[in-house]
C-alpha cells in the first residue's frame, strides 16, 4: 500500500514521500492519526504540482539550517549536575538538558532532533558528543561538557 506522508516519521520517511508500508499499518494507524493520506492517482497530481511549489522554500530552508549548523559547530555547550564525590551523576543528562543549553546560547532547537551518541545514558562528568538534526539533509555533532556544580 502506497501513502503519502504529512509529517515526519521516524525509520519510515519525511513528509510528503510516498512510501510503501503494510496495509494494516496505513488503514489502522498513519491515515486515522492523519499522518498519511492514501496515495491513489488524484492525490499523487496534487503531490506532484505541491513538490514543484516547495523546491524553492526548501533551499531557503535548507541554506538556513546550513547557516545554523555552521553556527552551532563552534559553541561550546556545559551541563551542570548533581554529582557524588567520585563523579558519577544523579540522575543523567538528556536530550531535554541539551536543548536548554542551545537556549541559552540562543538557539531554538527541538529536544526531539538531538541524539545523543552514547549508548547508554549519561551518568559521570567528561565530555560527549550528540547529533542535532537541522533538516533531512543537515546534521550538525555539537560536543558538549557535563561538570558537576
Amino acid at each position: 500500500m502506497q501513502v503519502i506522508l504529512k509529517e515526519d516519521i521516524d525509520k519510515l520517511g519525511h513528509k510528503n514521500e510516498i512510501v510503501t508500508v503494510k496495509p494494516g499499518y496505513g488503514r489502522n494507524f498513519l491515515i486515522p492519526k492523519g499522518l498519511a493520506i492514501l496515495a491513489i492517482p488524484s492525490a499523487k497530481k496534487v503531490h506532484e504540482e505541491n513538490i514543484r511549489q516547495r523546491v524553492h522554500k526548501e533551499e531557503k530552508i535548507m541554506l538556513t539550517a546550513q547557516q545554523l549548523a555552521e553556527q552551532l559547530k563552534s559553541k561550546k555547550l556545559r551541563i551542570g549536575a548533581k554529582t557524588s564525590s567520585t563523579g558519577k551523576i544523579f540522575g543523567s543528562v538528556n536530550t531535554i538538558q541539551i536543548a536548554e543549553a542551545i537556549s541559552k546560547k540562543g538557539f531554538e532547537i527541538d529536544r526531539k532532533n538531538i541524539v545523543i551518541h552514547e549508548e547508554d545514558a549519561i551518568k559521570e562528568v567528561g565530555m560527549y558528543k550528540a547529533t542535532i538534526k537541522l533538516h533531512k539533509d543537515v546534521k550538525v555533532d555539537i560536543e558538549f561538557e557535563v561538570f558537576s556544580e
